[in-house]
């Protein structure tokens, strides 16, 4: 049984005006999906699938070949349009991707056990990867499957101003999720944060409230589910934009009992690559990790 990374690093980067992926953030040139591989390595994964597009693939190479592939084994899947189930076509004006269940789905050829999927462009740390390997391992073999995603603090994912979407975790008393609840804008608002739902009025959370930041872990059970989940959402007819999300299909499974999903409370400093304005508290970031000796400036040396 090998345990597997998996990079989601198929994005087009619209609003960050380039492949964020390779963008050398960190203080010695590393990029963020670096840093989550080599978390992945000292937490004992074998192999590393990067999830990208073919036409990006020369560009990644030339990053991860002189880097974390001399470390471990990393496998490259391609994310395409045209990659579609018997019997479906790609509708002529279609341009956006099927989304991060669909990309997931492309890594399944390389899976041979349980597996964390991640994105490239966000930070998550070493005890959350550590934490998704450890329970992965531990619950191998459980009915109905047990997946995990690890929770952040709110309060470590928003900016001092400005507002951002998040996904508030909704779980059971033992730590279960029961679903996500998208927040489209939220803000903080002194020792709290603020948001208004649909119905009206403003909501106060506290900046303690666990959030999903997209850091999955699955045993291989995830696949079929995604397989039947993707064809039903192909023949629905969805719209020209309408994407095939990861979250969305994890909900769906656990609404229908087919998996059981742990809120691992071990996310701790978070940050991630959105927008250009997002570059300097991520590089900031970085610094004092490396700084604080949590890091080697120069990640594959």
């Amino acid at each position: 049984m090998k345990t597997t990374l998996v990079i989601l690093a198929a994005g087009v980067g619209s609003r960050y005006g380039g492949l964020k992926q390779l963008d050398g953030v960190g203080p010695g040139g590393a990029a963020l999906m670096d840093y989550t591989i080599y978390d992945g390595i000292q937490a004992g994964f074998d192999r590393v699938v990067l999830v990208i597009r073919r036409e990006t693939e020369d560009e990644i190479r030339a990053h991860i070949e002189p880097g974390a592939a001399r470390h471990v084994e990393v496998i490259y899947a391609h994310q395409e349009l045209e990659n579609l189930p018997e019997g479906f076509s790609v509708p002529p004006d279609r341009i956006k991707p099927w989304g991060t269940g669909h990309a997931t789905l492309m890594a399944a050829p390389f899976l041979e056990g349980p597996f964390v999927a991640a994105n490239a462009d966000d930070f998550y740390g070493r005890r959350a990867i550590v934490a998704l390997g450890r329970y992965l391992t531990d619950t191998v073999g459980a009915e109905p499957p047990h997946w995990a995603m690890v929770g952040y603090r709110l309060g470590e994912t928003i900016p001092a101003s400005g507002s951002v979407s998040r996904a508030l975790c909704v779980q059971d008393e033992d730590g279960w999720l029961l679903g996500l609840q998208e927040i489209l804008s939220i803000e903080r608002a002194g020792d709290s944060a603020r948001w208004q739902p649909e119905r009206g009025g403003t909501r106060i959370e506290p900046l303690n409230t666990l959030v999903s930041m997209n850091l999955w872990g699955f045993t291989d059970s995830l696949v079929g589910f995604l397989e039947r989940g993707f064809r039903e959402f192909l023949g629905a007819a969805p719209g020209l934009k309408d994407e095939y999300y990861l979250p969305v299909a994890v909900g769906e499974a656990v609404r229908g009992n087919r998996a059981r999903v742990k809120v691992l409370d071990e996310g701790g400093r978070w940050c991630g690559m959105t927008s250009p304005e997002d570059r300097a508290t991520t590089a900031e970031v970085l610094r004092e990790l490396v700084g604080a000796g949590e890091y080697p400036e120069k990640l594959w040396e």
